[in-house]
């Protein structure tokens, strides 16, 4: 048998077959997962449908799901355990349209949407899954991070309402900033004893935690990046590309309390880049001193007249107090009204 010549026309063959089959691959993943989110959708009617038939049968509770589960159990096999019929009767209550569904999510992602009971968080958590391509564990961890909440806290009504309908746009730099970052990926216990360096070091290894908290948009360039003014070497402690703000992101890491001396540094990093190291189409960089601790009224006066592009934000190393933001979240919504 001859060999075939692996000529540019069979090149091309080899490259039309490889992506016809991966767009099938992915298509039918879609396919199946849309009718697997239908099937769950509709079983859950059915539930919601036995019971509103009739007034007695509303007092069932959870013995109508029990029994369900054991008799499908039987009959056709696992699947249709008590805690999954649960949740399939509560899917179709919260998506009682099922074409408002995004069928660009798993029912794994709509299992841990579910357990949500406020349905402003909820509807983020499902655009921003949708939007930033989360999966489950990023889902999960973005939900422990309380991370609709430390966005909403900073927001009137409005800025809530629409947070919560379109998840986080980003158009301008205020977008990307976190109050506070969220850093318990890191595991260092409380009260730590680490250098800027070592907590440095400790984001680098755990860099696709960092960019999750960071967001949607964020390249990694390079940590200790150094820049020479008048023969004197300084270095940026972290440094990012924003795919979508298309700009330079500095970061500077603080141990402690931000000074007024941060911002002035920071302030002479961005002016750096601004005019060294942006290229044609790039906007001007955008700086944040990450520290423990700052004092607002201090960075307030530091920051006079100094770039609208350089923020102040602080970092910790534990999950924020979910209660308390959720009181400030609904402090706002009423006082907005």
């Amino acid at each position: 048998m001859k060999n075939i010549v692996k000529d540019k026309g069979y090149k091309e063959l080899l490259s039309k077959i490889g992506k016809t089959y991966e767009q099938g691959r992915r298509s039918a993943t879609v396919a199946v997962n849309t009718h697997l989110l239908n099937t769950y959708w509709t079983i859950g009617h059915y539930i919601v449908e036995y019971e509103q038939a009739g007034q007695n049968r509303a007092t069932y509770g959870s013995a109508l799901i029990k029994t369900l589960s054991k008799d499908l159990a039987n009959t056709l096999g696992k699947g249709f355990s008590i805690s999954n019929l649960k949740r399939m009767r509560q899917f179709y209550i919260e998506y009682p349209k099922g074409a408002t569904m995004s069928h660009l999510l798993g029912w794994s992602h709509y299992v841990e949407l579910l357990k949500i009971d406020d349905k402003l968080e909820r509807s983020f958590y499902e655009q921003q899954t949708v939007i930033e391509k989360w999966s489950i564990r990023e889902l999960i961890r973005q939900k422990k991070a309380s991370l609709f909440l430390r966005l909403a806290a900073s927001k009137d009504k409005e800025g809530i309402l629409q947070l919560s309908k379109e998840g986080q746009k980003i158009e301008k730099p205020e977008d990307i900033i976190r109050e506070p970052y969220v850093l318990d990926f890191l595991k260092i216990p409380e009260p730590y004893h680490i250098s800027e360096s070592e907590l440095e070091s400790r984001l680098i290894a755990h860099l696709q935690q960092f960019l999750l908290e960071l967001g949607k948009g964020f390249a990694f360039i390079g940590r200790q990046y150094r820049i020479t003014l008048g023969n004197r070497h300084h270095y940026v402690d972290l440094v990012f590309y924003h795919r979508i703000l298309k700009c330079f992101v500095l970061i500077d890491l603080k141990r402690e309390e931000a000074d007024y001396q941060d911002v002035g540094q920071m302030n002479m990093y961005l002016g750096y880049f601004e005019n060294e190291e942006n290229t044609e189409g790039d906007n001007p960089p955008i700086g944040i001193v990450l520290a423990r601790e700052k004092d607002d009224i201090l960075i307030q006066y530091a920051m006079h007249n100094v770039s609208s592009q350089l923020f102040v934000n602080k970092y910790q190393l534990y999950l924020p107090n979910r209660e308390e933001l959720k009181q400030l979240v609904e402090r706002q919504l009423r006082t907005s009204e």
